[in-house]
């Protein structure tokens, strides 16, 4: 997540595939880098035996997206694993059923990057995109990643009417990138789950994220995550 050259260069950077392959290059932030890395060679006893994705993760899904889901960061042992955003953890369990059954997704399970999943119009991605420690990224490491990639994600997705923001650092974020591409609402739009708000041509939906402190709480529960996909749908295809 360090200054990108190529981004001022059009001619490299104008698809959502172009920038993923500058996200799997970046090594600019060293904690991140040892983090990451470190979790690949250490693994959690229970992947004893798998080999660890241990870098960067780029977004996941349709090329072109209607549909942008975001979150904080890939998880040390989900996505840090297996390579795919919200792949190979409960949280990802609850997002990918929630996404099939609105239509989003080819099947309602994510667990390895050759499992034949096919996003629907949608993209899911992460604000930052190394696992940090504990799931939490410095400032400096938001703030790098968030300029160099997160914004130009939101800006090459030319189709894009929706982002749905799972947790407070997800649409705090989000609504930092859309104010870089000029779409600014005053006062600042509180999170909350089901908050939502206009931005010129974006959708932004609130939603918890569906981690197991809210799941095994019950602060989330399926119908609740599922309300929020299908105001997606909704938004997108109104006449459905």
């Amino acid at each position: 997540c360090g200054k990108l050259p190529a981004l001022s260069d059009p001619s490299r950077m104008r698809s959502l595939k172009s920038l993923d392959r500058a996200v799997l290059r970046c090594r600019a932030c060293p904690r991140l880098v040892e983090w990451t890395e470190r979790v690949a060679r250490e693994k959690r006893a229970a992947y004893a035996e798998e080999r660890y994705w241990g870098r960067p993760v780029p977004g996941f899904g349709d090329p072109d997206p209607r549909l942008l889901v975001v979150g904080l960061a890939p998880g040390a042992h989900g996505a840090n694993r297996t390579g795919r955003m919200f792949t190979g953890d409960r949280s990802g369990d609850w997002l990918y059923r929630a996404l099939h059954r609105a239509g989003f997704g080819s099947q309602a399970s994510s667990r390895a990057r050759d499992d034949g999943l096919e996003m629907i119009e949608a993209r899911v991605t992460s604000v930052v995109k190394c696992a940090p420690p504990d799931n939490k990224p410095a400032r400096v490491e938001r703030d790098r990643c968030r300029a160099d990639f997160f914004v130009h994600e939101v800006r090459m997705a030319k189709r894009l009417e929706v982002l749905v923001c799972l947790g407070g650092f997800a649409w705090d974020n989000s609504l930092w990138a859309l104010r870089e591409l000029g779409h600014v609402v005053r006062p600042k739009p509180r999170f909350g789950h089901g908050a939502r708000v206009q931005l010129g041509p974006y959708l932004l939906l609130g939603s918890y994220h569906p981690s197991q402190q809210n799941t095994f709480t019950g602060r989330l529960t399926e119908p609740m995550l599922d309300a929020v996909f299908a105001a997606a749908r909704a938004a997108l295809d109104p006449a459905s």
